[in-house]
């Protein structure tokens, strides 16, 4: 009899459940669908299977585990349901796993816990994706279920690039260090980057710009991350959406003895309130490209304050890597924001980076240089797939170890 070949890719988050189901042979997605305002009266599933037509219901979804029930049940009206003898896995992302945690790890109660003792370093994460796990593993428990970390990629950074400069035992007793995020995605779009200049990714030096509402660099040298921007949290590094990337911590000492502030008002203020939202009152890049178009100084200011920390850190991880083969622009800004780019670069000829505007200005969905012909670093567009990263890693994990049902 033949292995099963699909996999159920499910993202947990707060009040939502993102998930693909995959048919590892061809990577093709049988079905993608959405559940979001999980706990409202106003929850919405969106369903699509392939080459079908969307489908959308609405009404209360109480908790994760009605809305797990909801897409099985959406799922099976496709004949694509959890119960497919087809179904080899399910696989999940889960956002922190520490330094426990370096590859997609088949989950068991021990695991579990883990991931439970590190929710004080992932309070608005590590729950939801907990919750969907559970879920899953009452639905079906004698199959194996796959935990895929945000932060494994970035396991492989030096201690000189992952330590903070503070108090060694303080630091290990609290788990104080910089884990990085967007694992997954910096994982996918590095190696896809090395197969578009048809190099061995083992020999490929990346610098990759993971800009979505949340942003993240990293440096991967062979196929292995060697610096990330995020740290701790997903707060470090670059200006995002809402929250402020980089900052003097002293900032957070002055807003409380001279602002008054309470820690949680500081943290909802730099995670929520901050960033591009805090600076022109607009996260959505195309919003603000047009209001800049339109002269808003405001916008223009939010516009040039995040290209400049993103400058800072493509040269940082230039000279972090020494020798870059290539860029790589990601997610949502990253694929669609030609103005970004263009500007992320602009000035950096004597870097042998560049961008061919004819070029950049090309919209699709296809990985594309976007580099002038002979450029010495490429610079590439490479649509991520975080969803196949994770389907990828859990099926070789299930197959190669023969745990399957």
């Amino acid at each position: 009899m033949s292995s099963p070949t699909r996999v159920l890719v499910l993202n947990s988050g707060s009040s939502s459940v993102k998930y693909q189901l995959l048919d590892m042979r061809d990577s093709s997605r049988l079905a993608v669908g959405l559940v979001e305002r999980i706990g409202e009266q106003t929850s919405r599933l969106k369903h699509t299977p392939a080459g079908g037509e969307s489908r959308e219901r609405g009404g209360a979804i109480a908790d994760h585990d009605a809305a797990l029930k909801a897409v099985a049940e959406e799922l099976a009206k496709d004949g694509l349901g959890l119960d497919s003898t087809e179904l080899a896995a399910i696989g999940h992302r889960v956002v922190h796993g520490g330094k426990s945690f370096t590859e997609p790890t088949v989950i068991d109660e021990a695991v579990l816990a883990e991931i439970e003792r590190l929710i004080p370093v992932a309070p608005l994460h590590n729950p939801a994706n907990l919750t969907g796990i559970r879920t899953a593993r009452a639905l079906r428990p004698d199959l194996p279920q796959v935990a895929v970390f945000d932060t494994a990629f970035h396991t492989t950074m030096p201690e000189s690039a992952a330590r903070y400069a503070i108090d060694v035992k303080t630091a290990d007793e609290h788990r104080i260090r910089r884990y990085g995020f967007h694992g997954t995605s910096h994982a996918y779009v590095s190696r896809a980057t090395a197969e578009l200049l048809g190099k061995d990714p083992a020999e490929t030096n990346v610098i990759v710009l993971h800009l979505g509402n949340g942003a993240s660099a990293s440096a991967v040298r062979g196929g292995r991350c060697v610096d990330t921007s995020m740290g701790l949290t997903p707060l470090e590094g670059l200006v995002m959406g809402t929250r402020s990337g980089d900052m003097d911590p002293a900032v957070i000492f002055h807003l409380m003895r001279v602002g008054g502030m309470s820690a949680d008002e500081i943290d909802t203020l730099l995670n929520k309130k901050s960033g591009l939202t805090g600076l022109c009152g607009d996260n959505d890049m195309r919003e603000i490209r047009r209001r800049v178009d339109e002269g808003d100084e405001q916008a223009q200011l939010a516009f040039d304050i995040y290209i400049h920390r993103l400058k800072k850190y493509i040269g940082a991880y230039y000279a972090v890597l020494g020798r870059v083969d290539a860029v790589a622009f990601t997610a949502g800004v990253g694929e669609n924001a030609a103005p970004v780019r263009e500007a992320a670069l602009a000035g950096l000829e004597e870097l042998g980076l560049a961008v061919d505007g004819e070029r950049n200005a090309v919209r699709g969905d296809e990985a594309r240089l976007i580099s002038p012909d002979g450029a010495r670093v490429a610079v590439a567009v490479v649509p991520t797939d975080e969803e196949l990263e994770i389907a990828t890693q859990t099926y070789a994990l299930v197959i190669g170890s023969g745990n399957h049902t």
